[in-house]
């Protein structure tokens, strides 16, 4: 045989050893049911084989695939079971008939008769309902999921639960549905864990459903319960799609363990992220049945004391509480080592305004339990299961939609941890300028070498005002839709550390800080300067993120920077951020009646009657366009408390996502939007009075936005003005006063954009 053909041979021969590598694998039940057949226990699969149980576990639900060479091994293990054990044939030689048909003895109309299929056990319940996402066979527990998870319309033998079939181990709302908001007045029992007992209707269960709540879960899906409960002092836990669950826990660590069993969490927004902890929400009257205070003595750390007897409890049954201790947001743990699976638990005290009424309106005084529950299911569903304020949130979900890590093979066939492409991997220290007055590497600097990009707060002159605009009537003020939202869309920002430069020439899609001179530059003083939040025409060089110079180069003007601290590596890491709070907000403004498709008239109808909707719903709203503001600001979270040392670090440098260049430059972008629109405003005539923010004043001959925004000849918005729609960076009526009113805050010296909403 000659050299080719030998080699030819070879790559087959190889081949064929591939692809019994990849040993055909039974589907997921029937390798659960010759397991079982064997009388052998997930642990001795998962012993023999060198994997976790919960990987085991995975392979057998579907959840996930063993790989090579794993895969082989555990091929030859089901084959040599199935020679051992194989399949009943079914009575007679007939084939099975299919569920549902006839003569299979089951009914599916729920007429008498029907014979009910045999529960789960206790104990496979309590599994599925954790959600076990495991690892394939050889990736570290510690990473908490597959790095190549099956996708579910993949799933091995994965049979598709009967339509309308309720959540194991739960109680569904009335009529056996499970949709959300459903009246549950004819509930038949709660659930202990995942053992169905008696429980009678509570306050709240007939509430209307808050439009938009959580879609129901299919039997067998990974979190039954949904998101997160809201626990009231009955003992009953309301889950965001209306049902109930009985919680026995008489302690918080009994109530720890017990939602770990309950189902309840979400599913990772990324493949390579986490599933969120169960979250369970604490009524004043649940708090009290648990044995905590009404309200924390500590007002300063906003936490219980080490020796209260619930943080005893929990430190003496092995849990950890985080550096925030227990406070209104406590966030229970234990080592992953210890289990081999994460272990966390997320705990609300609402007594402790864990809700802040400034981010989530009155929801918590207007809402029951069940109401409650679904309102913040809403907001788990649209945006995340929360996790802290608002302003957290909006800081967590760009982690858990950017993961900054995934699984990956070292140069030893091994795992270790890697950098997800267009991720914030790693903490990197701020160029000088981008860095707040506390950080280290701000000591020393100059006044002048600060980067002040902040939104705009600017009053014009009341001398400039015109005749004309001072026979006008009223003050219109128009609010920008998210308008942080919509500057971060598509917006390029840094992902790694600074790179000082001289005398760079200026590229505006290089992120970064730049030194420049933008003094001669000269502005109507009827508008605000684009380059300073002051709107005041800048006195000499300053430094500027890359959305205030690239402005500058599109008015046409000459942009030669002197230095640079420059972010080569750069992405739109905010794009999937933006654009799950954008359908979050739309999806609800959808919700109270506000919709993409009105007329300028219709949607100033509907606005004005959003106001006075459904508080709930109203909530969920401010509780979005809240997580957008505070999210960008945690971008630059400062200090807190009285332990920091001027010039030391502080525990939020060590984050990843602490970027006070990415704030600064959401913040210009938005800046220069409005701008934009108010350069085109002032070509049709129109100079706002004053601005703040996200809301701008002008002078109107009536006091509605339509007696004021420029039209085209046929009646189309004028290009490039400000327009009227519940769209990101569309504008609202914020209010309208009399004019006079508005003249005269600007001659003592206030702004009318702060208080015409009043």
């Amino acid at each position: 045989m000659s050299d080719a053909e030998n080699a030819l041979f070879a790559a087959v021969d190889a081949l064929v050893e591939q692809a019994a590598a990849h040993g055909e694998l039974p589907p997921p039940a029937e390798r659960r049911r010759l397991r079982e057949a064997a009388g052998l226990t997930r642990q001795q699969v998962a012993g023999a084989l060198d994997v976790s149980w919960q990987a085991v576990a995975a392979w057998e639900s579907g959840r996930a695939v063993p790989r090579p060479p794993k895969r082989a091994a555990y091929a030859r293990l089901l084959e040599r079971l199935a020679e051992r054990h194989p399949q009943p044939a079914a009575q007679g030689g007939a084939s099975r008939p299919a569920e549902g048909a006839a003569g299979d003895g089951k009914r599916t109309d729920g007429a008498p008769g029907a014979r009910e299929e045999e529960p789960p056990t206790a104990g496979a319940a309590t599994e599925r309902a954790r959600g076990v996402l495991a690892d394939a066979p050889d990736v570290p527990d510690a990473y908490g999921a597959d790095a190549s998870p099956v996708p579910r319309t993949e799933r091995e033998g994965a049979a598709a639960p009967p339509s309308g079939a309720p959540a194991p181990g739960r109680r569904p709302a009335a009529g056996g549905s499970d949709r959300p908001g459903k009246p549950a007045a004819d509930r038949t029992g709660t659930a202990v864990g995942a053992v169905a007992v008696p429980g009678p209707a509570q306050p709240g269960d007939d509430a209307q459903a808050l439009p938009g709540a959580g879609p129901a879960r299919p039997a067998g899906a990974p979190y039954p319960a949904g998101p997160l409960v809201v626990l009231d002092g009955a003992a009953l836990a309301h889950t965001a799609d209306g049902g109930t669950l009985h919680c026995p826990a008489a302690t918080v660590t009994e109530l720890v363990e017990w939602a770990l069993g309950a189902g309840i969490g979400q599913e990772r927004l990324h493949r390579h992220g986490r599933d969120a902890d169960p979250l369970v929400v604490l009524t004043e009257a649940a708090a009290e049945r648990l044995g905590l205070p009404a309200r924390l003595t500590d007002r300063r750390n906003l936490r219980l004391p080490e020796d209260h007897p619930a943080v005893r409890d929990l430190l003496a049954a092995g849990w950890r509480l985080t550096r925030r201790g227990f406070g209104p947001w406590a966030r229970v743990h234990q080592p992953v080592e210890a289990h081999g699976t994460r272990r966390c638990v997320q705990l609300a005290v609402l007594p402790w305004d864990a809700l802040d009424p400034r981010a989530w309106s009155d929801l918590t005084a207007l809402a029951t339990p069940g109401e409650l529950a679904r309102a913040l299911g809403t907001y788990a569903t649209r945006v995340l299961t929360p996790r802290g304020s608002t302003a957290v949130n909006g800081l967590e979900l760009m982690t858990a939609l950017r993961p900054p890590t995934r699984p990956v093979r070292d140069a030893t066939g091994g795992w270790t941890s890697g950098p997800v492409a267009g991720s914030l991997a790693v903490a990197v220290d701020p160029a000088p300028p981008e860095a707040p007055d506390e950080h280290p590497v701000a000591a020393g600097r100059d006044s002048h070498d600060v980067l002040d990009e902040e939104a705009y707060e600017w009053v014009r002159d009341p001398d400039l005002l015109s005749d004309a605009e001072c026979a006008l009537p009223h003050a219109v003020g128009l609010d920008v839709n998210m308008a942080f939202a919509a500057a971060a869309n598509r917006l390029r920002v840094g992902l790694g550390a600074p790179l000082h430069t001289d005398g760079p020439r200026f590229d505006p899609k290089l992120p970064g800080a730049w030194y420049a001179d933008l003094s001669g530059i000269a502005t109507d003083p009827r508008l605000p300067s684009p380059f300073t939040p002051t709107g005041q025409r800048p006195t000499g060089p300053a430094w500027y993120a890359t959305p205030t110079l690239a402005y500058a180069a599109e008015l046409g003007h000459p942009v030669r920077p002197l230095e640079a601290w420059l972010r080569p590596e750069a992405g739109p890491y905010l794009d999937p951020w933006y654009t799950r709070l954008r359908d979050a907000y739309l999806a609800t403004m959808a919700d109270l009646g506000v919709t993409k498709d009105l007329t300028d008239a219709d949607f100033l109808a509907a606005m004005e009657r959003h106001r006075g909707a459904d508080p709930a719903t109203a909530g969920v709203l401010s509780a979005i366009k809240a997580t957008v503001k505070g999210g960008i600001g945690k971008l630059r979270e400062r200090p807190q408390g009285a332990g920091h040392r001027p010039g030391g670090r502080w525990p939020a440098l060590e984050r990843p996502t602490w970027r006070p260049d990415i704030r600064a430059a959401v913040i210009a972008q938005a800046r220069t939007n409005m701008h934009r629109k108010m350069a085109r405003m002032a070509a049709h005539g129109h100079f706002p009075l004053a601005v703040l923010s996200d809301c701008v004043v002008y002078p109107a001959p009536g006091p509605s936005p339509l007696d004021l925004l420029p039209r085209t000849g046929d009646g189309a918005p004028a290009p490039g003005v400000f327009r009227l729609g519940v769209s990101p960076g569309m504008v609202k009526l914020e209010g309208a006063r009399e004019l006079w009113w508005a003249a005269e805050l600007m001659e003592q010296g206030h702004n009318p954009a702060r208080h015409i909403k009043e």
